[in-house]
C-alpha cells in the first residue's frame, strides 16, 4: 500500500495542498480526512468533492494565475497536469484517454528541446509520447502508468537533482544487457557482435580490424577527431545462473564476477554516442572497443595504426570509482599534458560535480594510446572491486561519466589538444 502522500501525487495534489486556502486544499483535506488507501479511493473522493468552484472546464482556466479544476478534470491525468504546470509547461486541456485511446494533453506553446528532453528522461518505458505542435500524445499500456509518470514528474519538480536518476533509467537498461553477454579475453565474439549490431545504426562506419578490436567513426563537421574507447574483454566469464541483484543504484552479481569492467565504459560510451549530436561539438567521433585488455592491452597495442593517425585526443572509460580522471601510468609515464587532464575538471566543476580530480593510475589502452602520441585520459566508470565476486557498479555515476564527457566535447575547449611534442595547439 502506498503512502496517502504518494497517493496525492499521483493525482495531482501534495500534503502542503492540506494548509493552503484554496480547492487544491479543500480536495487534499477531504482525501486525508477519509484515510484512503488506494488510487480508486482518491478518485471516487475527488469526484465525489461537491465543495470546490465548477469552472466550467478545463479550458476555461488559466493555467498561469489559477489552479487546475482538478474535480473537472479526467482521472488519470490530474497528475500528470498540474505538475507539467508547475515545471513551466502550461497546458490548456487534456484527456486521459478513457483506456480507448492515446491520452492527449493540449499545450500553451510547443515544448522548448530542453522540455522534450526532460520529459523522454523521466517518461516510465511503458509510455510512449509523441509531440504534434501544441499536442501531446502519450501511449500507455495500463491507466497506471499515467499515474506512474505524475509521480516522476513530481519528484523532478520538488527536486530537480532527481532528473538525474531517471536519466539514468536507459543506461542501466543498457547496461543490463550488456552483462547478460559473455565475452571474457580471447572469447569477445558475442559481445563484439552485438555491439557490432547497435554501432552499424549509429555510426557512419564500423569494422573489425585484424587484431578483433571493434572501431568505427561518425563525422560532426569541422573540428578535431576524438577517440572513445573501452574494452569487451572481461577477466573471467559470467556464472551461467547468476542474477544481477540491484539495490538503489548499485548492481551487484550473485555470483561470480559482475563484469562492470568495462561493460561500464562500453554503456557510457553508447549513452555519449546517443546524445552527442543534440551538443554543439563539432568534429568526428571515433570509437574503438578492444579486445584482450584484461590480459596485457594486446588489443589496443595491436591496432590498427592508421586508425589512430588522425585522432587528436582520447578518452578512455575503464577506471574503478566514479570521479578518477587518470592521466598517468603511476606517476611516471604521462598520457597527457596537464591542460587535457585539466579539462575534464573544469567540466565536472560547471556541471556540478567539483569532485572529479585528476590522479594517477595503473596500466590500461591509455597508455598505449600515449604511446602511439594520443593524448589520452582514463575515466572513472562507476565501478569498484573488479575482477572480484564483490564487484560492484553505481549505474548513477556511469550515468554521471557521460554527462562529463559530453560537456566536454560540447564546451568547445576540446579543441585544445596537446602535438607529439606536448606543446598545446588550437585546432
Amino acid at each position: 500500500m502506498k503512502s496517502v502522500e504518494k497517493l496525492l501525487v499521483r493525482h495531482g495534489l501534495e500534503m502542503n495542498d492540506v494548509e493552503m486556502t484554496n480547492d487544491y486544499a479543500t480536495i487534499a483535506q477531504l482525501i486525508v480526512a477519509k484515510e484512503v488507501q488506494n488510487d480508486y479511493e482518491i478518485m471516487e473522493t475527488i469526484n465525489e468533492c461537491d465543495k470546490v468552484y465548477m469552472h466550467g472546464g478545463e479550458a476555461s482556466v488559466d493555467p498561469h494565475q489559477h489552479n487546475l479544476p482538478l474535480v473537472e478534470m479526467d482521472a488519470y491525468i490530474r497528475g500528470i497536469t498540474r505538475w507539467f504546470n508547475a515545471l513551466g509547461i502550461y497546458t490548456t486541456m487534456s484527456c486521459d484517454g478513457h483506456n480507448q485511446r492515446p491520452a492527449t494533453i493540449y499545450l500553451e506553446k510547443p515544448l522548448t528541446f530542453k522540455q522534450k528532453e526532460m520529459l523522454q528522461a523521466i517518461m516510465p518505458p511503458s509510455l510512449r509520447m509523441t509531440v504534434t505542435g501544441k499536442r501531446m500524445r502519450l501511449n500507455y499500456q495500463s491507466s497506471e502508468n499515467l499515474l506512474n509518470f505524475a509521480g516522476r514528474l513530481y519528484q523532478v519538480y520538488k527536486d530537480p537533482s532527481n532528473f538525474d536518476y531517471y536519466a539514468a533509467q536507459t543506461l542501466k537498461r543498457e547496461l543490463l544487457e550488456l552483462l547478460s553477454i559473455n565475452g571474457e579475453s580471447g572469447n569477445e565474439r558475442k559481445i563484439r557482435l552485438y555491439l557490432k549490431n547497435k554501432l552499424r545504426r549509429i555510426l557512419d562506419d564500423v569494422y573489425q580490424d585484424r587484431a578483433g578490436n571493434l572501431l568505427g567513426y561518425r563525422y560532426y563537421g569541422e573540428g578535431p577527431t576524438i577517440l572513445l574507447s573501452a574494452h569487451l574483454d572481461t577477466v573471467e566469464p559470467f556464472v551461467e545462473d547468476r542474477e544481477i541483484i540491484e539495490e538503489g543504484t548499485t548492481l551487484t552479481s550473485s555470483k561470480g564476477i559482475l563484469g562492470a569492467d568495462d561493460r561500464a565504459g562500453i554503456a557510457i560510451i553508447l549513452e555519449v554516442l546517443r546524445k552527442v549530436e543534440r551538443t554543439n561539438f563539432r568534429g568526428t567521433i571515433k570509437v574503438a572497443f578492444t579486445v584482450k585488455e584484461e590480459i596485457g592491452c594486446v588489443g589496443s597495442s595491436e591496432m590498427d595504426q592508421s586508425f589512430l593517425e588522425d585522432v587528436d585526443a582520447a578518452i578512455v572509460v575503464d577506471r574503478r570509482n566514479t570521479r578518477d580522471i587518470v592521466t598517468s601510468f603511476a606517476g611516471v609515464e604521462s598520457f597527457c599534458p596537464e591542460a587535457y587532464g585539466m579539462l575534464f575538471e573544469e567540466a565536472g566543476r560547471k556541471l556540478g560535480m567539483p569532485d572529479w580530480k585528476v590522479t594517477k593510475g595503473g596500466s590500461s589502452d591509455a597508455r598505449n594510446y600515449a604511446r602511439a602520441g594520443v593524448p589520452a585520459v582514463n575515466l572513472s566508470a562507476g565501478y569498484v572491486g573488479e575482477h572480484t565476486e564483490g564487484e560492484m557498479v553505481d549505474y548513477l555515476g556511469s550515468y554521471e561519466t557521460g554527462k562529463l564527457v559530453l560537456g566536454v566535447l560540447s564546451s568547445g575547449r576540446i579543441g585544445w589538444i596537446a602535438n607529439k611534442n606536448n606543446e598545446l595547439t588550437i585546432n
